[in-house]
């Protein structure tokens, strides 16, 4: 793991995004927000939970993703960051987690999410009660992305 990059100041401001996105539309805390930026930071990175994002390119590219992230789709942090979001659904079922991502915006969060994934060695997933939460800028108001978190996941036979 490169802690330089999960220790830099951009990552650590990216973290306060999503932590504070989070609250804002969901009225709770996604992690214990004591002490520094810093350790709220590697707080969310290691909490067991998937945590992803993705900013608001045409074609989103994942712009965090923490270690149960890392862990399930098999890969690395570099290599998830250059991933586009769409590639963690399979081609069939895009167009679903479009809508759902879709639905998301229109109401700034939704909580029940449930589908099917797909890892970076083709491995198929079924993720349940996941959030899904638009990223806002709390001083522009400006949209920055959207994120999601679930805790709950099983592997799929082939």
């Amino acid at each position: 793991m490169n802690d330089d990059r999960i220790n830099s100041a951009h990552w650590v401001q990216h973290s306060q995004l999503l932590l504070d996105s989070f609250e804002h539309f969901l009225g709770r805390s996604l992690i214990d927000r004591c002490g520094s930026q810093l350790d709220q930071s590697t707080r969310l990175f290691r909490i067991p939970a998937v945590v992803v994002a993705h900013g608001t390119e045409t074609d989103p590219i994942l712009s965090y993703g923490n270690q149960a992230a890392i862990d399930l789709w098999e890969t690395d942090l570099e290599t998830l960051l250059s991933m586009p979001s769409r590639k963690t659904a399979e081609p069939e079922e895009r167009k679903e987690r479009e809508d759902m991502l879709r639905r998301g915006l229109e109401k700034g969060f939704i909580d029940d999410y449930q589908g099917i994934r797909v890892t970076t060695t083709g491995k198929r997933f079924f993720i349940e009660n996941a959030i899904i939460w638009t990223l806002i800028d709390s001083s522009t108001g400006e949209r920055m992305g959207q994120a999601a978190t679930f805790a709950a996941w099983r592997f799929l036979e082939s």
